[in-house]
C-alpha cells in the first residue's frame, strides 16, 4: 500500500470514529420541554433545575424512552438525572411507570423509582414502593415486597420479584400468593408469565379452592385454563378424598384429576384406601378409574379387606358406591379369600359379587382359573357366579350364595388325598363370627364325606345323592350332615372304595392357588412395567440484578467525573439472601409401616 492511500484510510478512519463519537454525544439526555430553567449554589456540581409550568410537566428524552415531572435537577457532566412529583417514565407503547420520585442515569441507563411506584405492561400491573429498572437487559426488579394485578389470573404478591420485559415474565421470591376469585395459591418461588397465564410452582406450594386442596414441591398451572401438572410429595385433597401419586394431573373446571406411579387415594369418609399406578377421578360423577397393580382396602376395625384386580373402578355418591374389579380380581381378609374374573361389590347393600364373565366359555385353556373360588377356613367353595352378603354396619358376614354348579371341598386332614365334597346347582350359607356354620346344598346334591371316630380314624367313605343337602359346621369342621329327599347313600371301608370315584365329578381342588397373605395378591402378576416420568425441570436461581456486566456500566458512568461522587452507584440494591427450598413434610421412617385404621384416622383429622 502507498504511503498516499495508507494517509487518506487513517484520515478515513479518524473521520468515522469522529462521527461514531458525536453520535454518541447526542444520546444523552435531551430536554423537550420545559417552563423554566435555572441554576442554584444551593445545588452542587453546577446542576440544572427544571420546573413545569401551568400548562405541561418538565419532559425529557433518551434513547426511546419519555420522561415527565413537576420538577428536576439535571447533572450534565454525569448525564444524572432526579426527577420529583407525578413522575412518569414512558418506554415505547407498552411501558409505563409513574412514581413520587425517581433517579436515572443516561450513562448506565438505569432507573431507581420510589413511591408508590406503579409499572402498567400490556397484561399486567406491578405496585411497589421502590422498583429497580435496568432498561439495557429490559428488567425491573423490586426486594420490598411487591404486587401484580392481572384480570385474568388474580393477584400476586412477593417479599422479591423481577420482571423480564422481553420475556413478558415475572420471577417471584419468597411468600409468594396469587389470589384468584376461585382459588388462592401460595408458594416459595413463582415464575409467571403474562402473556399465556403460565405458573411455574417451586418448593412447598399449596392451591386452595372452595372445595379441593393442592400441594406439591414443584408444579405448573396454566392460570387461564385451570390447568395442573404436580410432582414431588404431590397430592389433591377434596371431598374427605386424598389423592397421592408422583406425577399428578389437575383439571379444575372438568373437575378430573389423573394420576400415574405409587398412587394412593384415600378416602376418610368410606375408610378405604385405593392403591396403582394410573388413576383417574372424574369428581362431578364421583367415580374413580385405578389400573395397573391396582388394590382397593376396605378399613375395618377388626379386619380389612382387600380387593386386587388389573383393573379397579369405583363409581357413585358414598351413600350409593359401588366397585368393579374386573380381569384376574382377588379378594383377601384374614378369614377369606377369594378369586374370580371379576368381582362386584355394592357397599350399601353389603353384596360381594364373584363373578366369570359368560364371554369366556368353558372351551377356554384358562375357563378353570377364571372360575370363582372362595376360601373360609379349611372350606372351598366355587360355582359360576357367588355373592358374598355382609352387614355393612357391623362389618360382619351375614351368608353366601353359589350359582350354579356349587361345588364344596374341605380336605381332610388325616388321610393324604382325601377330600370331603358336596355338590349341587346352588349352595346357600349362613355366617356367625364370620365363620361359616350352616351350609344348604339345593338340586342334585352329591357328597362324598370322610367318617372318622373321635380319635380320628377312619370309620368309612360315605357317598351319597339327594334333592337337597344341609351341613352343619362345627369348629372348622363337618360336624353333621343331612339328606333331604334321599336317592341313594352307602358307606363303603376305605379298601372297598376305589381311588378313581373318590372325588366327584367337576372336582377342581385349588389350594395351591389360595390366598393367605396381602401378598399374594400380587404372586402371579406379570412384571410391572411403569413409565418414566421425565419431570418437570428444577428451579435456576436469577442471576443478580447487579451483575458484572451492569457493574461495568456504571463503573464506566464515573469515570469521566473522577473527582465526583459516581452518581449512577448510588441507592443500588442490596443482595438479598434467598433461603433454599426444603420439603414442608416430614420423611416417615421407611422401615415401619402403620396400620391402615391409622392412616385413616391420620387423615381424617
Amino acid at each position: 500500500m502507498s504511503l498516499k492511500r495508507f494517509k487518506y484510510l487513517l484520515l478515513f478512519i479518524c473521520l468515522l470514529s469522529a462521527f461514531f463519537s458525536f453520535g454518541q454525544e447526542q444520546q444523552k439526555i435531551t430536554v423537550k420541554y420545559s417552563g423554566s430553567t435555572s441554576s442554584s449554589p444551593d445545588i452542587k456540581d453546577g446542576a440544572l433545575i427544571f420546573l413545569r409550568d401551568k400548562s405541561k410537566q418538565v419532559h425529557f428524552i433518551h434513547k426511546g424512552a419519555d420522561l415527565f415531572c413537576d420538577k428536576a435537577i439535571y447533572y450534565e457532566d454525569q448525564d444524572f438525572i432526579e426527577a420529583f412529583s407525578n413522575v412518569e417514565m414512558k418506554q415505547g407503547d407498552s411501558i409505563n411507570m409513574v412514581a413520587k420520585y425517581l433517579e436515572y442515569s443516561g450513562k448506565s441507563q438505569l432507573a431507581i423509582a420510589r413511591g408508590d411506584v406503579v409499572l402498567t405492561e400490556p397484561q399486567s400491573v406491578l405496585k411497589t414502593d421502590t422498583l429497580y429498572f435496568d432498561r439495557i437487559k429490559q428488567q425491573a426488579y423490586y426486594n420490598t415486597k411487591g404486587t401484580v394485578e392481572r384480570d385474568t389470573s388474580g393477584t400476586i404478591t412477593s417479599q422479591i420479584g423481577r420482571y423480564y420485559m422481553n420475556a413478558s415474565k415475572y420471577q417471584f421470591i419468597q411468600d409468594v400468593v396469587l389470589v384468584n376469585p376461585d382459588y388462592t395459591l401460595n408458594t416459595e418461588r413463582l415464575d409467571f408469565f403474562t402473556e399465556n397465564g403460565f405458573a411455574y410452582l417451586f418448593g412447598p406450594s399449596t392451591i386452595v379452592g372452595e372445595t379441593s386442596k393442592i400441594y406439591s414441591e414443584r408444579g405448573f398451572y396454566d392460570t387461564n385454563n385451570n390447568i395442573g401438572h404436580f410432582q414431588r410429595n404431590a397430592k389433591i385433597d377434596y371431598d374427605n378424598r386424598t389423592i397421592e401419586g408422583d406425577s399428578l394431573y389437575f383439571d379444575r373446571t372438568k373437575r378430573f384429576a389423573s394420576a400415574t406411579n405409587n398412587i394412593t387415594v384415600t378416602d376418610t369418609l368410606n375408610k378405604s384406601i385405593v392403591k396403582g399406578h394410573y388413576a383417574e377421578v372424574w369428581r362431578a360423577k364421583d367415580s374413580m378409574y385405578i389400573t395397573k397393580r391396582a388394590l382397593a382396602i376396605t378399613v375395618q376395625e377388626r379386619d380389612s379387606v382387600y380387593i386386587h384386580a388389573d383393573t379397579l373402578m369405583v363409581t357413585g355418591k358414598p351413600e350409593n358406591r359401588i366397585t368393579r374389579a374386573f380381569y384376574n380380581a382377588k379378594l383377601y381378609k384374614s378369614d377369606m379369600a377369594g378369586k374370580a374374573d371379576s368381582i362386584h361389590v355394592n357397599h350399601k347393600e353389603g353384596l360381594t359379587q364373584l363373578i366369570n364373565l359368560s364371554k369366556f366359555s368353558s372351551g377356554d385353556a384358562f375357563a378353570i382359573k377364571r372360575k370363582p373360588v372362595l376360601w373360609n377356613i379349611g372350606n372351598q367353595m366355587t360355582g359360576d357366579t357367588i355373592h358374598l352378603i355382609s352387614n355393612p354396619k357391623t362389618e360382619q358376614l351375614d351368608s353366601l350364595k353359589v350359582f350354579e354348579n356349587a361345588f364344596l371341598i374341605n380336605r381332610d386332614t388325616i388321610s393324604e388325598d382325601g377330600y370331603n365334597q358336596i355338590k349341587g346347582l346352588r349352595l346357600i350359607g349362613l355366617f356367625e363370627n364370620n365363620e361359616l356354620y350352616n351350609v344348604d346344598i339345593i338340586k342334585n346334591a352329591e357328597t362324598i364325606r370322610y367318617l372318622r371316630n373321635d380319635d380320628g380314624e377312619l370309620i368309612g367313605i360315605q357317598k351319597s345323592k339327594s334333592g337337597s343337602i344341609n351341613v352343619q359346621i362345627i369348629d372348622k369342621a363337618i360336624d353333621e350332615v343331612r339328606f333331604i329327599n334321599q336317592i341313594d347313600g352307602n358307606i363303603f371301608p376305605e379298601s372297598e372304595f376305589p381311588k378313581n370315584a373318590r372325588k366327584l365329578r367337576g372336582f377342581d381342588w385349588r389350594g395351591d392357588e389360595q390366598l393367605l397373605s396381602v401378598d399374594d395378591l400380587f404372586k402371579d402378576d406379570p412384571p410391572l412395567d411403569l413409565p418414566v416420568i421425565r419431570g418437570l425441570d428444577d428451579y435456576v436461581p436469577p442471576e443478580a440484578f447487579i451483575d458484572d456486566n451492569v457493574t461495568e456500566r456504571i463503573e464506566e458512568a464515573g469515570k469521566d467525573t473522577p473527582e465526583k461522587e459516581n452518581k449512577a452507584a448510588r441507592n443500588l440494591p442490596k443482595k438479598t439472601e434467598v433461603k433454599p427450598l426444603k420439603s414442608a413434610i416430614k420423611k416417615a421412617d421407611s422401615t415401619k409401616i402403620k396400620p391402615l385404621n391409622q392412616i385413616i384416622k391420620k387423615e381424617g383429622q
